[in-house]
């Protein structure tokens, strides 16, 4: 049992804590937003993720888990072996990663730490970000105590996050140190998975290189399935084909609107942020990004053939509001510029999600906000699907044509066959069907 600290219990210092206590060990969760604290220890999840509030609450009651507001309980009187630093790196103007939380919590651990500890950089940070914060922590010391910097970057997906923390493809660790590098390790084995040690910089690359190669396949296929309409094929007949050969398989093939959330839109940024920096031209990245963006604007653009482009007057239903199923997270989701630009050509926007409800109405500005996916359509002159969840696969279609003011559906997801529409009496459009 190894007594652990984690600063930031967002999305990842959440997942990263609870699963680490479930493991056997000794876990103190640290922010500074109070109110979090306080409703953390009252059971009260910061973030929807399935299975997570089942995961705080044993460990809670197993004494495993704590959380708190305050760095000298968090890590000396935790006895903190381990601190992880797990705080948010928002996006900064020109698509560069805003490090001053990361700055505040080295900072706040080098004030306080009275025995030696690693430092493990978990959060997405720039290439030569530990360097950077073994050189802040040093000088924030007020005596000289022994400490390390370990990187090691985190591979999670929002919905399948505890099940991907706990069988991990691979833990990426890098430092200078190589004992503190193997300590880490060593708190990771019973995850049997497999472990690549390397230095600071690389393992800090290895994330960014990740998440931009998987921005680019969900950027190609929207490409192809662009291509795909004008040439009159069906993209997901076009992928089944693909996925079959193992070089390319089916992972991120799923044509649609896009890619969106916390981690693809600013990744894929800072890492040509940090190309131009150094006079070079992402311009592979920066197609990645054009297409993202470009691929949102087809789904009003399919709207707007089917009922004309002044949709004034018109209501339209956004089906689906978080970026992805299984989350409720509303960073970056295509339904936010999506209803802006259905408001642009005059539309009303209506709206549902099954569990993003309440961050949707402060980021989405004058959306109508439904109870139910029936509730939503009804009135609708076309509705467009945003999200993939699986209860909207199982819809029944003919309330949902009578309830609506024309069956019109734009399925940015392609969840359902052109063939069932057609024959169910929709206007459908899909995403590359041809």
């Amino acid at each position: 049992m190894k007594n652990i600290t984690v600063i930031g219990v967002g999305y990842v210092g959440m997942i990263t804590g609870a699963c680490f206590a479930d493991l056997g060990n000794r876990v103190c969760g640290l922010d500074i937003n109070e109110e979090r604290i306080a409703n953390l220890n009252q059971g009260i999840m910061p973030i929807y993720e399935q299975g997570l509030k089942e995961l705080v609450d044993r460990n809670l009651r197993a004494g495993r888990l704590s959380f708190t507001t305050s760095y000298e309980e968090a890590i000396n009187d935790h006895e903190a072996e381990f601190v992880f630093i797990c705080v948010g790196t928002p996006e900064g103007v020109d698509g560069e990663a805003d490090l001053q939380y990361v700055r505040a919590a080295a900072e706040s651990v080098a004030a306080v730490m009275d025995h030696p500890l690693i430092v493990i950089n978990k959060s997405t940070v720039p290439v030569g970000t530990g360097d950077w914060v073994a050189e802040i922590v040093r000088k924030a010391q007020p005596g000289t105590i022994p400490f390390s910097v370990v990187s090691c970057p985190e591979f999670l997906r929002e919905g399948t996050a505890i099940s991907d923390f706990m069988n991990q493809d691979r833990t990426v660790l890098g430092s200078r140190d190589a004992e503190a590098a193997e300590r880490v390790a060593q708190l990771h084995l019973p995850l049997r998975a497999p472990i690549m040690i390397t230095n600071l910089r690389t393992a800090e690359m290895i994330k960014y290189a990740s998440n931009a190669f998987l921005a680019t396949k969900i950027s190609f296929i929207n490409e192809i399935a662009n291509i795909c309409e004008d040439l009159d094929a069906d993209v997901r007949e076009v992928t089944a084909g693909m996925a079959l050969d193992k070089r390319i398989g089916p992972s991120f093939l799923g044509a649609g609107i896009g890619y969106g959330g916390s981690c693809f839109p600013k990744d894929v940024k800072a890492l040509a942020y940090m190309a131009n920096v150094k006079g070079r031209h992402p311009r592979l990245l920066q197609a990645v990004m054009d297409i993202n963006e470009i691929q949102r604007k087809t789904v009003v653009l399919k709207t707007q053939e089917i009922l004309g482009d002044d949709l004034s007057g018109r209501t339209i239903g956004l089906l689906g509001l978080a970026f992805k199923p299984s989350t409720d997270d509303m960073r970056d989701a295509p339904s936010i510029d999506i209803c802006r630009m259905l408001q642009e050509a005059g539309a009303s926007v209506k709206g549902y999600d099954p569990v993003a409800m309440e961050w949707a109405g402060r980021v989405i500005p004058n959306i109508e906000l439904a109870s139910d996916a029936y509730e939503l359509v009804s009135g609708c002159d076309a509705v467009v699907i945003c999200t993939e969840w699986n209860e909207f696969r199982q819809l029944d279609l003919d309330r949902v044509k009578e309830l609506m003011r024309q069956p019109v559906i734009v399925d940015g997801r392609n969840i359902y066959e052109p063939s069932d529409m057609k024959k169910a009496g929709f206007t459908y459009r899909g995403i590359g069907r041809g």
